[in-house]
């Protein structure tokens, strides 16, 4: 059998390698258009997207050329190798087109790890009625959405259960404190948040003097994508042995935000977009949290600041706020290791690729 697996951003390039992995050991061949974990992994690697940082209502205009020469692209291949299956991967603005193609073409379509329709526009889950075989989502509600819409759905538990350890069994603050910092895994958001950080983190020392801050770098950036001052470390690590001992971390939103809540992770959440993006995403998105920490807990778990609430002398207050108080930060700790068992169990990229090769062959 012959996959084709189209990924568009750093945290779909992860989660598209281990499913090619495990399409593989199935004995599929797999093409891919996605990043460079992703290229890695393929047989055949058709164009790196990942790494391009398409985010965004109005910023990917600026790369309209390439996407439309991708898509055509993804048009010749389809007609002309025939794969035996799609696979999207989030991602769904260009991911749409990719599955209109395969639609027309009648190659069986399913997405692993659904748009979050559920946040805005739910109008798309009709759209994906039409286009996909099956969803294969990594959250419980998620199939609860989709299949009362009609949709084939499995819930196949989060790939994350499969690489992040679970928190240490001592939660007491460290002497001296360690913050951890995420400033995002696309360079804009490093660009717009990092700055943002190391001025918070320098008010929060005026609370904490002896506190040090570790800045853990994304695998897709090079280590010149973040300018420091020399009491700030930059880590790279793939087992998060060393995010794992920290004692609170400033996050920008997203895949990393539920990383730190498996590792049990106090956290402050943070997140600026282009002022055109954030009023376009305020007027459309309807769950009152971005974190997913906080819509999986279905309260405000962690502090989010978004957009003109996130200045400096906010995150480090809010920082300051969950580490002075040692009860409140263990009894945040406990819930937030709490969040690990609602996302099923290991072995989702596996299950999800036996479903995929069981209803793609003839």
């Amino acid at each position: 059998m012959l996959i084709l697996i189209v990924a568009g951003d750093p945290s779909g390039d992860v989660h598209g390698a281990k499913l090619i992995a495990e399409l593989k050991r199935g004995g599929a061949r797999v093409a891919a258009v996605g990043g460079p974990l992703m290229k890695l992994a393929a047989d055949e690697f058709l164009e790196d997207l990942a790494s391009r940082g398409v985010t965004g209502f109005w910023e990917p205009a600026a790369k309209l050329g390439f996407l439309l020469k991708l898509g055509l692209r993804l048009r010749r291949f389809m007609s002309e190798r025939r794969p035996d299956a799609l696979v999207c991967i989030d991602f769904y603005g260009f991911n749409r087109r990719v599955l209109g193609l395969a639609y027309s073409a009648k190659i069986p379509a399913f997405y692993y790890i659904s748009p979050q329709v559920w946040a805005s526009r739910p109008g798309r889950v009709n759209v994906l009625k039409r286009l996909v075989r099956r969803m294969l989502v990594i959250f419980p509600f998620e199939e609860t959405l989709y299949t009362k819409a009609g949709l084939p759905c499995s819930f196949v538990g989060h790939p994350l259960l499969d690489s992040v350890p679970p928190p240490r069994e001592d939660g007491a603050l460290g002497t001296p404190l360690t913050v951890g910092l995420l400033p995002g895994s696309r360079a804009a958001e490093v660009r717009k948040h990092l700055p943002l950080f190391l001025e918070s983190f320098r008010l929060f020392k005026r609370h904490f003097p002896d506190s040090r801050a570790l800045v853990f770098a994304a695998d897709n950036l090079p280590d010149t994508a973040y300018a420091l001052p020399p009491d700030v470390e930059l880590v790279r690590e793939s087992d998060y042995k060393r995010r794992r001992m920290t004692d609170l971390v400033l996050s920008s939103s997203g895949t990393a935000t539920l990383e730190n809540a498996l590792l049990g992770l106090p956290m402050v959440v943070i997140y600026k977009l282009s002022w055109p993006t954030y009023l376009i995403a305020r007027a459309i998105i309807k769950v009152p949290y971005i974190a997913m920490v906080n819509i999986l807990a279905g309260k405000a778990l962690v502090p989010e600041l978004i957009q003109h609430e996130a200045t400096a002398p906010r995150i480090a207050q809010a920082a300051v706020g969950l580490l002075e108080d040692p009860r409140r930060h263990e009894a945040l700790r406990r819930e937030l290791k709490a969040l690990r068992a609602c996302l099923g169990e290991p072995g989702g990229a596996a299950r999800a690729a036996a479903m995929i090769l069981a209803e793609a062959r003839p």
